[in-house]
């Protein structure tokens, strides 16, 4: 009898109740448009952060974060990428080599940074690197002597395809190495302090260089299925290496300035979030309360006959019940194509950015879009029913206190 009759109750101003629905579901949209621009951002940040040679989970010998000399390394490092990659929820595994280096030529010297990398097991999918080749091509093998610089590197070098570069670093004895390689490909990132301080070389060749063992390296760099599960899979694969000199680290360990920058905008997503839900809340509380306030006679006519207080409480909660599930059909509706928009085809802001399309040292797409989770959804769905289910509270509160004598006075 509740139902039918809240459901009757709320459609006796249906101009108002249309209203407040549509506030629901507007503020639905926001939701689904912050949550689900979020969802997408984050977590093409950190697949990008991944490929930039880190992975979403490291494996590096212990005190390498603090203190990343290449006298630390990490051996067997053939087995343990096998077992990795064994894994489930893996989506690859590759060993590299990273290090400091003074890239010279007869022109210039430019310090900057190296990724040694067996060409076999590299790809577009976990390297960016070689996602923004713009000249060129990687070098053949591991064992080869070329190296791929980034388009400003090359500037500041002064080289081409195919001139020679001296690489300088230390060795595992901390005693200073040199080698040349010819340039064999360059890359444009569109990330200025990668594409200006950046190299890659083979891996054996480096091996070779530092007086590496064919199986020792750095690091292994994980790349994951799905970057939530990050912390998951660092533990699964802690008790794989089973080694005390093995650290593994998780994206948020490995690279502490990207976790910063996505910590501090998830922090003004919330903020958005919490304020959406207080004008939904407020909507809903305006309209519950004015509707009591409205039926002080018919609350008393009811209470004279015998209704109890109570029962005019859960009156007013179911609808407020009714009202939130009609302000979520409604929103739904408003929000499918507009999240179909931004899923497929997204606002072009790339205007915005100018030439930099980084931003916490990672590349980002310049195309709004929006992406949800299933667990986003569920929250957006949970959090906006409750906040309707708890913004007629009050009202429902204040239909109950209603003193039938005082009620049955009023005009």
């Amino acid at each position: 009898m509740l139902n039918s009759l809240a459901w009757r109750n709320i459609w006796r101003r249906k101009r108002r109740t249309l209203i407040t629905a549509f506030s629901i579901g507007f503020g639905l949209m926001l939701s689904v448009t912050f949550t689900g621009s979020g969802d997408y951002t984050y977590t093409h940040m950190i697949d990008m952060g991944a490929s930039m040679g880190m992975g979403h989970v490291t494996v590096e010998p212990v005190g390498y974060q603090l203190k990343p000399t290449l006298d630390k390394r990490l051996s067997h490092t053939e087995s343990l990428q096998q077992r990795i990659v064994a894994m489930d929820g893996v989506a690859d595994a590759v060993v590299r080599i990273t290090g400091q280096a003074l890239f010279a030529t007869a022109h210039k010297s430019v310090g900057g940074g190296f990724i040694a990398v067996d060409p076999a097991f590299e790809t577009p999918e976990n390297n960016i690197i070689l996602r923004s080749m713009v000249k060129g091509t990687l070098f053949s093998d591991a064992d080869s002597r070329g190296i791929v610089i980034g388009e400003k590197l090359a500037q500041k070098l002064h080289v081409a395809i195919g001139k020679k570069i001296v690489y300088t670093t230390t060795d595992v004895d901390g005693e200073i190495v040199s080698n040349i390689a010819r340039v064999s490909g360059l890359f444009a990132t569109g990330i200025a302090m990668v594409d200006g301080n950046m190299a890659l070389l083979a891996m054996a060749s480096v091996q070779k260089m530092l007086n590496y063992e064919r199986d020792e390296a750095t690091l292994i760099a994980v790349v994951i299925k799905d970057q939530r599960n990050a912390a998951s899979m660092r533990e699964r694969i802690k008790m794989l290496s089973g080694a005390q000199n093995v650290a593994v680290l998780t994206w948020k360990q490995a690279q502490p300035d990207l976790a910063g920058v996505i910590a501090f905008d998830k922090a003004g997503n919330y903020i958005s979030q919490f304020l959406v839900g207080l004008l939904i809340a407020a909507g809903i509380l305006n309209t519950m309360l004015m509707s009591v306030l409205e039926r002080k006679r018919e609350f008393g006519v009811m209470m004279a006959v015998g209704m109890a207080p109570g029962m005019l409480f859960r009156l007013v909660m179911v609808e407020s019940f009714w009202l939130a599930i009609v302000g979520l059909l409604l929103g739904i509706m408003m929000t499918a194509p507009w999240y179909y928009y931004l899923y497929h085809t997204g606002i072009d802001l790339s205007s915005s950015f100018g030439t930099d399309f980084s931003y916490g040292g990672v590349l980002i797409d310049p195309v709004f879009k929006a992406r949800l989770f299933k667990e986003s959804v569920m929250a957006i769905l949970f959090g906006v029913f409750t906040l309707a289910l708890v913004a007629g509270l009050y009202p429902a509160w204040r239909a109950g206190r209603l003193p039938p004598v005082e009620s049955l006075k009023t005009l």
